[in-house]
């Protein structure tokens, strides 16, 4: 019998506030596709909270449609997004972007994040590259806030990110799927201000972070992208009932509840994470945000299994498993104390 699930941070629906906001405008009638006034309101509530009052602001379904669907409005079709090894978009996404027509180059990933001098190396050898007119011009550049392994850009990193992109004159997206975790988290340094300012193009991820579904695409200057309305369209990606999205990111950003959020998830990590430590079981990388990866001896997780929803990340060796655990807008820390007490039972038997 499964007894805990630390999964993901989308199994549970979605913030209480949520839910009861979709429910006392459930029966009101509103203009479709995002033009309704609850769309609106949270499209100003979201540049005033990024400081950024000129920016376009669009509200998309889910992560994967959101990248597959910027990446297109920014590119050409003769350029690629440069992005790290463990990239989202590289990796979990099942080639969406190739999919649209776009490749992925990849750079080596420094704890999960892109380093601007890898990134300065790649533009100075394609433009150097006397064949450069047979190959994949890199277009813009992806990150992640927090990244996929967890970890964090810090304010300088994001600057130097920036500056080189400017340098190239290549647009720089993040993804932030994960960024009520990002902000909430002690050890960061980069507000949403900062990420306006420093990124030409990121998302606010609701998906992830406390709504049912829905991400909220900001872009600094609208030119970058003109025409992404009807882009959105083409990729299937505009919500006739727009207004979902609207009311729910409009609660998100009310009262500060996105950040609040984001705090619960890195509570209950901490706590989670001093578990797993006092159980010597080793971290695969120093994730101070809401994913936690340990190696587990292979029988020990399958015990674990017996009780617990897990993600395996893959084969550490012979006899040991890495393995992630995530926390979530929703977590209880009574249940993160109760797996803690079963597994340090197990831990010692």
């Amino acid at each position: 019998m499964i007894d805990y699930n630390f999964a993901s941070d989308y199994t549970e629906g979605a913030l209480p506030q949520i839910i009861e906001r979709l429910a006392d405008t459930n029966l009101l009638q509103t203009e479709g596709y995002g033009t309704d006034r609850f769309s609106g309101e949270a499209r100003d509530k979201i540049r005033q909270a990024a400081a950024c009052p000129g920016a376009l602001v669009q509200f998309l379904v889910g992560g994967t449609q959101t990248n597959a669907t910027v990446i297109d409005a920014v590119l050409r079709s003769w350029q690629g997004v440069v992005a790290c090894q463990s990239g989202h978009i590289a990796v979990h996404e099942a080639g969406a972007v190739e999919f649209g027509g776009h490749k992925v180059l990849t750079l080596p990933a420094c704890d999960g994040k892109l380093r601007a001098e890898d990134v300065d190396a790649l533009c100075r050898a394609h433009e150097n590259n006397e064949t450069k007119d047979h190959e994949v011009e890199p277009g813009m550049v992806y990150i992640s806030q927090p990244t996929e392994l967890g970890t964090l850009y810090s304010r300088k990193e994001l600057e130097d990110l920036s500056r080189v992109c400017r340098k190239w004159g290549l647009p720089l997206y993040a993804d932030g799927a994960r960024l009520a975790y990002a902000l909430a988290c002690p050890e960061n340094d980069v507000s949403l201000e900062d990420m306006a300012h420093l990124c030409d193009v990121f998302y606010i991820g609701g998906t992830k972070c406390g709504a049912l579904f829905g991400e909220a695409v900001v872009c600094r200057d609208p030119a970058l992208m003109p025409h992404f309305f009807t882009i959105m369209k083409q990729h299937g990606a505009l919500l006739a009932k727009g207004r979902l999205l609207g009311i729910m990111f409009d609660t998100l950003f009310t009262e500060g509840l996105y950040e609040e959020a984001g705090r619960n998830a890195i509570e209950t990590a901490r706590r989670l994470k001093e578990i797993l430590k006092g159980c010597s079981l080793p971290f695969v990388i120093d994730s101070p945000t809401n994913q936690i990866f340990v190696t587990m001896p292979n029988d020990l997780l399958e015990k674990v299994r017996e009780f617990t929803l897990l993600t395996v990340w893959g084969p550490h060796d012979e006899t040991h498993t890495d393995v992630r655990f995530v926390t979530s807008w929703a977590t209880k820390m009574e249940t993160v104390e109760a797996f803690g007490k079963k597994l340090t039972e197990l831990y010692k038997s």
